[in-house]
């Protein structure tokens, strides 16, 4: 089977995306798919970055690497989900996930929450497909 075609649907009778996303993405002729568990801004050795921007390219990372251990990179994100602890957050997360993902445009949502630890200032879970 050859790998995903994915095609975007970002219709002119909706609301335009404003943060670097898709409205809507549909996956045709896919082989798997990888759903990533929330990552926290922690490094394999347990230590968490100080600050929101040093923490959401740590949790970036953490994705990545969980992309890569299946063979998979940015451009498989179909969904991203980011949990952030403040509305603080929205711009400079916007900014690092546009410099992570370039052009890519996976289908989106931003949530404001409180995370299990107090520590972690965000938490990023995925699904990407091949």
């Amino acid at each position: 089977m050859p790998p995903a075609h994915i095609v975007s649907h970002n219709p002119a009778t909706v609301h335009a995306p404003a943060g670097g996303y898709s409205m809507g993405l549909e996956l045709k002729q896919h082989r798997r798919m990888l759903f990533i568990s929330g990552q926290v801004p922690e490094a394999s050795d347990g230590a968490v970055p100080e600050g929101f921007e040093a923490q959401c390219e740590q949790a970036w990372r953490n994705v990545i690497e969980v992309l890569a251990a299946a063979g998979l990179g940015v451009g498989n994100l179909v969904k991203v989900t980011t949990f952030l602890t403040d509305r603080k957050q929205v711009v400079p997360n916007r900014t690092i996930r546009r410099t992570v993902l370039g052009e890519h445009r996976p289908a989106l949502t931003v949530v404001i929450v409180e995370t299990v630890d107090s520590k972690w200032l965000l938490e990023i879970e995925a699904i990407a497909a091949e």
